[in-house]
């Protein structure tokens, strides 16, 4: 089921250079963060309802980036143990896993870090995650040894894939 957040679809993050909020400039904290908060963070969030959207929200968000760790280290753990000079279904199975790790490594820092991306970018990194890791979860099918690296990385994207839901 997915779960509508009514501040994720807003730029919460201002350009470059520029104060997040227009009234803010000399004699004031700027955008340090140590400033007052008025009408809720993220803007629009005050009721206790808002609240708990916004905190399942963030576990939704969290849960989705430990899978994207867990795959990570899943993917590179298998691609460490393949022999760089073995046959072709290793070497597949090796840059599968590399792949696979860097990706689930780049999404796991969107969704954790401040990065300033709207949803739009949020979507598309979520979904090359997910597509690379179905891939991976196949390929590593087909070698013997490889089923925790698969799990991992069906693990990963399903939670992408729950993840893309709460951003409808």
């Amino acid at each position: 089921m997915a779960r509508e957040y009514p501040w994720h679809r807003r730029r919460t993050c201002a350009p470059r250079g520029r104060a997040a909020d227009p009234g803010e400039g000399a004699g004031t904290l700027g955008n340090t963060g140590f400033g007052p908060v008025g009408g809720g963070y993220p803007p629009g969030v005050t009721s206790t309802t808002d609240q708990q959207e916004l905190f399942r929200f963030l576990e939704d968000r969290f849960a989705c980036a430990q899978a994207c760790t867990e795959c990570a280290r899943a993917c590179a753990l298998r691609a460490s143990l393949m022999d760089p000079d073995g046959t072709e279904e290793q070497e597949l199975v090796r840059r599968k896993g590399i792949m696979c790790a860097e990706v689930c490594d780049a999404t796991c820092r969107v969704l954790s870090e401040q990065n300033c991306l709207d949803e739009e970018g949020i979507r598309v990194q979520l979904e090359w995650c997910r597509s690379v890791c179905l891939e991976c979860a196949h390929v590593f099918d087909r070698y013997p040894g490889t089923e925790d690296g698969a799990k991992a990385c069906r693990e990963c994207a399903q939670a992408c894939s729950d993840f893309i839901a709460t951003l409808v």
